[in-house]
């Protein structure tokens, strides 16, 4: 892959630039601009500044309010329903998961339902703040239609990705991040970019043919994970994230790349207080005999480590602060462009 290597805070400037100068507050947009770049630090370029000309798209037709000013609907001790009123995902996320994080360590757990939000990025981005702050913090989204329900031929189901993220102990976080399809859309995108194929078991194509083809892919259907299982947890993920929530569900819900239509996608934060079920200490010194025991077992051939979920992020987010962050020359292409059309200076070396 051909590309650049430039350093997280040169692409959170840039970012952040592009996005102040479509209106967000500067707070805003540098929040933003930052979830986008340490998804690419971790390694996962599908939900890094790739997104950023489709979350700008949305800013300057409208339909994603530059300015977040959400609503509490409900506020009742543990449990709180905001209304996002179309505001920026991660903004509307942010301010979810913080509200969290306050009620749990009042009440032992906190609850904010969002709807009528905009796609928020990675969720692990979110997870792991509640957890450097002492809880278990859980986040649920609904998007739009990525697969057919099981046993079906039309797209009603979105990837309804899931997040968990704990303290782990002497180590960093340990975080599950998942879409319940077999692969997050944003990877086709991001091979799409690339010109890269994609393996065969990732999607099907409109007319229900194996392919390898990324655009195919995008205009076709995606496949659950583990069959009827993947399908299954992406259901109970709307309704978690869209009929709990009252937000939109199933076919309502539109996607980040669409730039002109409400997303009305909604979302779960939940925070449970580690404190107020066992002691840190004794939390800390049992995530750490977890990890140990789960690292220590005998390797299968060609294997070289057992990884805990999330230890690759975090050795990836650690390089990347040292050796900075490669871009495909496709997402710089289109960083450019970006910059150009909102008259902000190209700050990057060549």
């Amino acid at each position: 892959m051909t590309g650049q290597t430039l350093s997280a805070q040169e692409l959170t400037d840039l970012g952040t630039s592009i996005l102040v100068a479509e209106g967000m507050p500067q707070h805003d947009a540098q929040l933003v601009a930052d979830s986008l770049v340490v998804a690419d630090g971790w390694g996962h370029p599908s939900h890094g500044m790739l997104r950023l000309s489709w979350y700008v798209a949305r800013l300057r037709s409208g339909v994603m309010a530059a300015v977040t000013a959400l609503e509490i609907v409900v506020d009742a001790g543990a449990i709180a329903v905001l209304d996002g009123r179309d505001g920026v995902g991660q903004i509307v996320t942010d301010i979810a998961c913080r509200d969290a994080v306050a009620r749990a360590k009042l009440h032992g757990i906190g609850m904010v339902a969002v709807r009528n939000s905009n796609h928020f990025g990675t969720a692990a981005y979110w997870t792991r703040r509640m957890a450097d702050a002492g809880c278990v913090g859980i986040l649920t989204t609904n998007g739009s239609p990525a697969m057919a329900p099981w046993g079906g031929v039309e797209k009603t189901v979105g990837a309804n990705p899931w997040s968990v993220a704990t303290p782990g102990g002497s180590h960093g976080s340990v975080v599950l991040d998942i879409a319940n399809t077999g692969v997050a859309r944003g990877k086709i995108y991001s091979a799409l970019q690339k010109q890269q194929p994609i393996p065969i078991e990732w999607a099907i194509t409109k007319d229900g043919a194996p392919t390898t083809d990324p655009r195919e892919a995008i205009e076709g259907i995606l496949l659950p994970m583990a069959g009827h299982k993947g399908y299954g947890i992406s259901f109970m993920m709307d309704v978690l994230s869209g009929v709990l929530t009252g937000s939109g569900i199933a076919t309502e819900v539109v996607g980040p790349y669409v730039p002109d239509e409400r997303s009305r996608c909604g979302h779960l934060a939940i925070a449970i207080d580690i404190d107020a079920v066992v002691c840190r200490e004794q939390f800390d010194a049992r995530m750490d005999e977890l990890i140990a025991v789960t690292k220590s077992v005998p390797l299968a051939p060609g294997t070289s480590e057992v990884f805990y979920p999330g230890e690759l992020e975090n050795r990836a987010d650690a390089r990347a602060a040292t050796e900075g962050i490669r871009l495909p020359d496709k997402t710089l292409d289109e960083l450019k462009d970006l910059a150009q059309s909102a008259r902000v200076p190209w700050p990057l070396a060549a």
